[in-house]
């Protein structure tokens, strides 16, 4: 019997896959990349056409050595790193690290390339069954990429260290993303808000005590938009005395069709949205997911499909599986008619699944008890939306009326005789009649209208009038970026690929270009200095056209359709002679440090915040002649419950998060929930918040009320 071995990228997926196979199969693990550009230099021979110089990671040797070994005593070698193009450039650098493709020619040994879109038993098998060759071309668009990419960097980085600040960077798609977040800013600040009212009726049914909330919408010619008060208060002139009669009713029905599996975008914008996670943090997870965890009952298993894709695209027989496990746990009627989905553009996104679970069967409740807390919400995440998807549409019973109002003589028809100024206000209402995919996955945006029940209206028939309502508003601002809005907005304009969203935005708040701040994004004042210099020097880097036009031209690489060497020769000559042109035009910039309140105990200076490894800490700005430091706490504005010193935000050695008395170790308050400043009316110990809720933090109090309330509260 042959031995062979599979070579896989994550130590993690050895153990699920080893306990597919037989004994004759020995599994092991590259760690990831093995081989890479050299970190010292460049690394592409920019002078012989730009030919790569490649080198063995620093740590990998003795990885390659013991792989070394399993190779010699194999007979038959599966590359199984992931089923995308970075994947099939660690295959082909595995095989020119360990030299298997030598061994190939030799015929000495059989190397075939093998993948799988989930760690399943019958994915792995049937992988085996349909090993193939490595497909150069998305070698080569890999390749493209990473050496683009590298060209960016070391060419404006180092321009960016003299100039600005050491430890900044530059990168072909976080310049741009930067550049979005910029532009963003530049759009609010320029913002100038317009003034306009809302006009509602309260309007009561014949021998009805609820109230119905009429909107206004215009008059006859259309609909009208008040724009000042004088507007308003000759509408509110022309309706005083005013009839309001119902002059149309429209019952009817609207469906809301069930949404499409998760894509690596949208699973990012919906776990930052309803699960507070960053992008990175939903990687991360979604990554131990698709490479197994242990379950109860089950050992480890791989609980989702992989986790970079632009597709929604399902396989035939996950579909099935789920219809038949929708049928027999809701019924039939709430089966999908025919599989929803579309298709993604290119080769290389549609060559993978949607996300989804690997078993439909494996419901949260049964893996629940095997999960940590965020590892199952993000799963119960996955497996709503994929059952969701595969199931009918949600249907709506609809009501729209409108009334008509204003003064009348005479005629009680409702279609506008009589004498006065008329006007239209409208009433909407919907009922939910079939649920659906809702009966498993509702998102926040569906919420049925305030006048859920109508009741008979008919045309002809008047309202009791209540009272007229104004509200004066103005226009708001666009919206700042979040981590969920900024990956929407680079996918639209085909900035990127599933991979590089998380580590594109992980990098430009890392480099302090970008603050986060409740799940907002606000550009710095060093993220301005660095986007006015690349706008400047180097405009075609953060033009979105181009950038998107680049990822057209590597998917092209990708499919055989463009040599990837036309793509780099035609890229780096203007690069370089922009950075050329930069190095001597441009001026130091000097970024001051910020001040902060806290006095450094050796000199007497005001401490001044910079940022490590680490993150932020407090350094005299006295520095060589005074070098103190301390750590650096954010605080959080509430007084600490036990000396009225303030509560700052501090984390364990492990990096878990909690809130102590910055008077620490004089004062050892401490709180794993944040604490309010707002004291328990029942026992007058200090509250928390968790979730929606503040809570007593006296176990033995139990008092809790709504957080918006009291926050509301204290806005006003």
């Amino acid at each position: 019997m042959e031995k062979c071995l599979v070579i896989v990228e994550s130590p993690a997926k050895v153990k699920t896959i080893k306990k597919f196979l037989g004994a004759n199969y020995e599994v092991d693990a590259s760690n990831g990349h093995v081989r890479d550009l050299p970190k010292s230099q460049l690394g592409i021979d920019t002078e012989h056409d730009y030919e790569p110089k490649y080198i063995t990671i620093r740590g990998k040797g003795d990885i390659l050595a013991k792989l070394r070994k399993e190779v010699k005593k194999a007979d038959v070698i599966y590359l199984a790193t992931d089923p995308d193009r970075e994947g099939e450039a660690i295959s082909w650098h595995l095989m020119k690290a360990l030299k298997l493709d030598e061994e190939s020619e030799k015929k000495s040994k059989k190397v075939y390339r093998i993948s799988f879109n989930e760690i399943t038993k019958n994915a792995v098998k049937s992988s085996l069954k349909a090993p193939r060759k490595l497909d150069m071309d998305l070698v080569d668009a890999q390749q493209t990429r990473r050496i683009l990419d590298r060209m960016v960097g070391y060419s404006i980085s180092p321009l960016l260290w003299g100039k600005v600040k050491r430890g900044l960077s530059a990168g072909r798609v976080q310049s741009v993303a930067l550049r979005m977040i910029c532009d963003r800013e530049d759009e609010i600040n320029a913002f100038i808000p317009e003034e306009y009212w809302n006009l509602e009726a309260k309007l009561f049914q014949e021998g009805s005590k609820k109230a119905l909330t009429a909107k206004f919408h215009g008059d006859s010619h259309g609909k009208i938009t008040i724009h000042k008060k004088e507007e308003l208060d000759q509408i509110l002139k022309d309706l005083e005395h005013g009839v309001y009669r119902v002059s149309e009713v429209k019952n009817g029905e609207r469906s809301k069709k069930a949404p499409l599996p998760f894509t690596t975008s949208t699973l990012q914008q919906e776990a930052s949205k309803t699960l507070n996670f960053s992008t990175q943090k939903t990687m991360r997870l979604a990554q131990q997911l698709y490479e197994g965890v242990e379950v109860k009952g089950h050992g480890t298993i791989g609980l989702i499909t992989y986790l970079r894709t632009d597709s929604t695209r399902v396989a035939e027989e996950a579909d099935q599986a789920a219809r038949t496990y929708i049928a027999k746990t809701y019924g039939d009627a709430y089966v999908a008619l025919e599989e929803s989905g579309k298709k993604a553009a290119g080769k290389i996104q549609d060559a993978h699944e949607a996300i989804r679970p690997t078993d439909i069967a494996l419901t949260p409740v049964k893996v629940k008890e095997s999960l940590q807390r965020d590892l199952f919400r993000l799963y119960q995440l996955i497996w709503k939306r994929f059952t969701a998807s595969r199931m009918q549409s949600a249907l709506y019973h609809t009501v729209s009326v409108k009334v008509q109002a204003g003064a009348e003589t005479g005629s009680a028809d409702g279609d506008g005789a009589g004498q006065g100024k008329k006007y239209e206000f409208t009433l909407s209402a919907s009922k939910l009649a079939f649920d659906g995919f809702m009966s498993v996955y509702i998102q926040e945006d569906e919420k049925e209208e305030s006048n859920a029940l109508l009741g008979k209206l008919e045309k002809g028939m008047e309202l009791k009038f209540g009272e007229l309502l104004s509200t004066q508003h103005f226009t708001q601002p666009p919206a700042h970026y979040t981590e969920a809005s900024l990956v929407k907005a680079l996918e639209e304009q085909g900035i990127g690929r599933p991979s590089t969203y998380a580590p594109t935005i992980t990098t430009i708040i890392a480099r302090r270009y970008v603050a986060k701040e409740n799940k907002n994004l606000y550009v710095t004042e060093l993220g301005e200095v660095v986007n006015r210099i690349m706008k400047e020097k180097f405009p075609s880097i953060v033009d979105l056209q181009f950038t998107a036009n680049m990822e057209y031209l590597l998917d092209r690489v990708g499919d055989g359709t463009v040599e990837w060497k036309t793509v780099v020769r035609n890229f780096y000559p203007d690069l370089d002679e922009a950075v050329k042109k930069a190095e001597a035009e441009l001026e130091t910039v000097t970024i001051a440090d910020e001040v902060s309140d806290e006095i450094c105990d050796q000199c007497g200076r005001n401490m001044v915040i910079k940022y490590g490894p680490h993150g932020k800490f407090l350094a005299c700005p006295g520095f060589p002649d005074c070098k103190n430091t301390k750590p650096y706490f954010e605080k959080i504005g509430v007084p600490c419950p036990k000396c009225g010193r303030e509560v700052v935000i501090k984390k364990t050695k492990k990096g878990r998060k909690y809130f102590g008395c910055e008077n620490n170790p004089e004062c050892d308050f401490m709180s794993w929930q944040k604490p309010s400043a707002t004291l328990c009316p029942e026992c007058g110990s200090y509250m928390v918040e968790k979730g929606s809720k503040l809570l007593c933090s006296n176990g033995q109090c139990g008092y809790s009320t709504k957080l918006h309330d009291n926050q509301k509260e204290g806005k006003d």
